[in-house]
Order: structure tokens, then C-alpha cells, then sequence
């Protein structure tokens, strides 16, 4: 079903009240996946598209089709959808950068584009992808913080193939004083980058804005249940991990390789300090009487390694 953008004819009044972390996966895709007014106004703003190409509709696709990535499965969260024209829209927001998600990213685009062809359909039917891939961590040594990938000619980048797109964001290092970009893509990744549980005095630019307005009411913890409220927790949780592990196996690996002196050493102590990062991880939920099979979502652990680590430290 297609949905058209209606934009919001009022204000929200907002109450005091206590926000949830919009980049976090239920938030993101409660705001993203579930309001299409709010996605277009989000692409439109954030996208390089064309003059003349901006969205006015939208209708939402399945999602889970990128392979994931073991160690870092908990940190994507991701709304797929489709326009008016039949463009295709994969939107991430990741807090862990490794090298392997631009191949991810690509492989998800790449996967998207040759889905559009049935049998029997003929080439020209084929209609561009964008991947979209907000970053919540620095990867690039450079100032720059917007990364626009396309396929062009070596010698003339006038010369552009269509088809596939891909748009890194590293909002650490997005700057607000930027005139590059939409003023809606500026309000916008202020908003992830700014709104979270400590915020207390909303920007008039949030409120004065009836999309933005919109996203803040729906970021509200007041209206999450109890059981969102949970799995909220449950992704913050899982974020930490992820980050422990990811910091711990390259700190413990390159130590444990450097002493080693060979690639055949450096390789295995980054997978033992992987799995060391990990075990300490799983031993410390134990104690803290989390339930073994959450820890085993987060960890990858199974449940009769996570038994046999419980009756060790009882």
C-alpha cells in the first residue's frame, strides 16, 4: 500500500517529559518505519537526489535481506522502502564501524537492485537503489562526514552509471553550520545526534518544525509500553557488548599478536581476545542474574557454554 506525506498541520505541544534515544533500534524504526510523512521529509533532505526527483510517497518493504554480521548483528537497525517512481531506499543506523559494512551496505543495494527484475521484465525497468548508512562512530581520518558513492567514469566523474548509490554518515562528526545540505537534513541529523535520555531543553528549531515536532512526541517514553521499555533496554545493552568486544578483541589481539611475531599469531590472538572479551562479558551478566538466554542473543554464546561458565563461578 502507498502512502502519501501529509505534513502535520499543527505544533505538538510538548509536555515536559522524559525522551528515548531515537537511534536506538525501537525508537528509529517507530519513527521511520511506521510514519512515511516523516521518512520522505528524512530522505529528502538527507539524500543526494536530483532536481526535479524528490519523493512524495512511499510505501514500506521487508527488510531483513543484508547478512549480518556476527559480532556486530545488534548495532544495525534498518527501514527498507520503496517510491513512487520505484526507487528503492535502505536506510541503517549502526553505532560500531568495521570495514565490512560498506561491503554490507553494498551487497544490500546490489541485492535490492537485482530483486526489482522479475522474469521476463526487460533491463530498462530497473530503477536506482540508495543506501543510506548513519554512522554513530568516526571511521575516516578526514574532516569530511558525508560519503557519496556512485559509479562514475575514471577519467570524466561527469559521466555517471546509474543504478546504485551509497551515502555514509558519520554523525559524530556532522557540523550543524553546514550550508551543503537541506536545511531539513541539517534539522534532522540534529535531531539523532542531539536527542536522547539526558535531554531536558528541546530546540525551538525541534519544536518550531511540525515534522520534527512530530518525531520528539513519538520519541516520548511515555509512549512505550512496558515491554518496549524493556526491549529498549535489552538494545542499549546489547550496543555495550558489542562495543566491549569489539574494543577488547583488537586491544587483547594486537598484544597477544605483536608478542606472538607472526601473522599466524596475530590472527589467533585476535580471535582469542574475541572470545576472552566475550566469556568475561557473559561471566559478569551471569552474576548481575540475567537470564541465560539473553545473554546468549547478545553474545552469540550457546546455552550449554553459558551453563557450563554458571556452575564454574557458583
Amino acid at each position: 500500500m502507498t502512502s502519501q506525506p501529509e505534513r502535520p498541520t499543527r505544533k505538538a505541544q510538548l509536555k515536559p517529559a522524559r525522551f528515548l534515544d531515537p537511534k536506538s533500534d525501537i525508537v528509529f524504526k517507530k519513527i521511520f518505519g511506521e510514519h512515511p510523512e516523516l521518512t520522505i521529509s528524512f530522505l529528502n533532505g538527507v539524500l543526494p537526489l536530483p532536481q526535479g526527483g524528490l519523493i512524495t510517497s512511499i510505501s514500506y518493504l521487508p527488510t531483513e535481506q543484508s547478512p549480518r554480521i556476527p559480532i556486530m548483528k545488534n548495532t544495525i537497525v534498518d527501514v527498507k522502502c520503496t517510491d513512487e517512481k520505484g526507487r528503492v531506499f535502505i536506510v541503517e543506523m549502526q553505532f560500531n564501524w568495521s570495514t565490512n559494512f560498506m561491503k554490507r551496505l553494498l551487497f544490500g543495494v546490489s541485492k535490492a537492485y537485482v530483486q526489482q527484475l522479475d522474469r521476463g521484465d526487460n533491463y530498462h525497468s530497473l530503477c536506482p537503489v540508495y543506501g543510506l548508512d548513519i554512522v554513530n562512530d568516526v571511521f575516516d581520518p578526514t574532516d569530511e562526514w558525508y560519503h557519496h558513492y556512485r559509479s562514475v567514469n575514471v577519467k570524466d566523474t561527469n559521466k555517471v552509471l546509474p543504478g546504485l548509490e551509497l551515502i555514509f554518515l558519520e554523525l559524530p562528526k556532522f557540523k550543524p553550520q553546514t550550508t551543503e545540505h537541506r536545511r531539513m537534513g541539517v534539522l534532522w541529523l540534529r535531531f539523532l545526534r542531539e536527542i536522547d535520555e539526558k535531554s531536558v531543553d528541546v530546540p525551538e528549531d525541534f519544536t518550531n518544525d511540525p515534522y520534527l515536532s512530530q518525531a520528539l512526541e513519538i520519541a516520548q517514553e511515555s509512549g512505550y509500553t512496558a515491554a518496549e521499555l524493556d526491549t529498549y533496554d535489552r538494545y542499549w545493552d546489547a550496543v555495550r557488548v558489542e562495543k566491549t568486544v569489539a574494543r577488547d578483541a583488537k586491544e587483547i589481539g594486537f598484544t597477544q599478536g605483536r608478542e606472538e611475531g607472526r601473522v599466524e599469531g596475530r590472527v589467533e590472538g585476535r580471535a582469542e581476545g574475541v572470545a576472552e572479551a566475550t566469556e568475561t562479558f557473559a561471566i559478569r551478566m551471569i552474576k548481575k542474574g540475567s537470564p541465560l538466554q539473553d545473554i546468549s542473543e547478545m553474545t552469540g554464546l550457546s546455552l550449554d557454554d553459558l551453563h557450563s561458565l554458571a556452575s564454574k563461578i557458583r
